[in-house]
């Protein structure tokens, strides 16, 4: 792909572009050609359809360039980004996430809710399971708030699970967060995570769609969306995934894109571990702790001050891992019962673990 930069669109090449981003089954590759063959969305407009036909743009394309809805469309967009905290970012112009241009199909078109400066700070993205175990949301809390005082923006894909606890365990740590949605920007999906969406970009944070505003919950934008968040991404961090999980496209195309994958191992009973288990054995990093994220990314520049965070009590390390009896807890930690006890009592009083069947739980939170 090409990857000058021009100026800003003027508004009638603006409007040209938006109505190109509309058209039936014109993909990235038919807009790039089409920009190509013309010059420019304007020209490429006003070419006459046997021109189309020889680029093999399809009938459905040709006939609804000049359409009423697609011309509506276009100028509802337009007037979308009259309003503040309302932004557009193309391939060829300023301000396209770098890292995102470097891929082998970046949209040419990304819709930005909030701070778009956000796209080109340092990131790492978060994903995995939209049913994820109370064990993998804590621990997906955990490294997010980590990673967001280390200095990293977190990506996810605002889905439930843990792309939903990976934002907001950013914010609580006054960190920057990023929602890369498979929908249009007005059409927000998952609707229950709205007020999160609303806290993302009400604390500097930011929404981002590659789709028209209005586009709805389509069953395939949901994997096309994935090559973004890994895109924007210096790594991809995935929590807890089954075999069939979107996550591990999401991962997979990291890898192909040249970036570091991080997978979380989990108990070999655990369908929720199969997927993470499957990575390791592809080639991704084990990580049982932030700071080997860290460590593998430490030629990065260009980072913030890294803000060391409070370490894990080893007691919380090991109920991160499964649920325990305290006798299980002395076996594994090399301490007597006793102290065991003690210290479960202190971390109880703390909110931070608690007790139901004689088992201990590290708490979600």
């Amino acid at each position: 792909m090409p990857t000058h930069r021009s100026s800003p669109c003027p508004p009638a090449e603006l409007e040209a572009r938006l109505r190109l981003h509309q058209l039936p089954e014109v993909g990235l590759r038919r807009f790039h050609s089409l920009l190509q063959a013309f010059g420019s969305a304007s020209s490429a407009l006003s070419a006459p359809a046997t021109a189309w036909r020889v680029l093999g743009l399809p009938q459905a394309a040709i006939d609804a360039r000049r359409s009423p809805e697609v011309r509506d469309g276009a100028l509802a967009a337009m007037a979308w980004l009259e309003r503040p905290g309302q932004h557009l970012l193309m391939w060829d112009s300023p301000g396209y996430p770098a890292l995102l241009a470097e891929i082998d199909d970046p949209p040419p078109l990304l819709f930005v809710a909030g701070d778009p400066a956000l796209l080109e700070r340092p990131q790492l993205a978060i994903v995995g399971s939209r049913r994820a175990s109370p064990t993998a949301l804590d621990t997906a809390k955990a490294f997010s708030r980590a990673l967001a005082q280390a200095g990293f923006t977190i990506t996810s894909g605002l889905a439930l699970g843990i792309d939903g606890a990976a934002h907001r365990a950013a914010l609580q740590a006054g960190g920057s967060t990023i929602g890369v949605l498979g929908t249009g920007l007005q059409k927000l999906y998952p609707q229950r995570h709205l007020d999160l969406a609303k806290a993302m970009i009400g604390n500097g944070g930011a929404l981002v769609s590659e789709y028209p505003l209005v586009a709805g919950p389509l069953p395939g934008n949901f994997p096309r969306r994935n090559r973004i968040i890994s895109g924007l991404s210096l790594g991809v961090l995935v929590v807890e995934a089954s075999l069939a999980s979107g996550s591990l496209i999401t991962a997979r195309l990291a890898a192909e894109q040249g970036r570091e994958v991080y997978a979380l191992p989990g108990s070999i009973h655990h369908p929720g571990a199969k997927g993470c288990h499957q990575l390791i054995r592809d080639g991704a990093l084990l990580v049982e702790s932030v700071g080997q994220i860290l460590e593998s990314l430490r030629g990065w520049q260009n980072l913030p001050p890294a803000v060391v965070a409070k370490p894990v009590h080893p007691l919380l390390a090991l109920l991160h891992a499964a649920p325990q009896t305290s006798e299980h807890l002395a076996y594994c930690s090399d301490q007597p019962l006793a102290e065991v006890l003690a210290q479960l009592t202190e971390l109880e009083l703390e909110g931070r673990v608690s007790n139901v069947a004689g088992r201990w739980f590290a708490r979600v939170g």
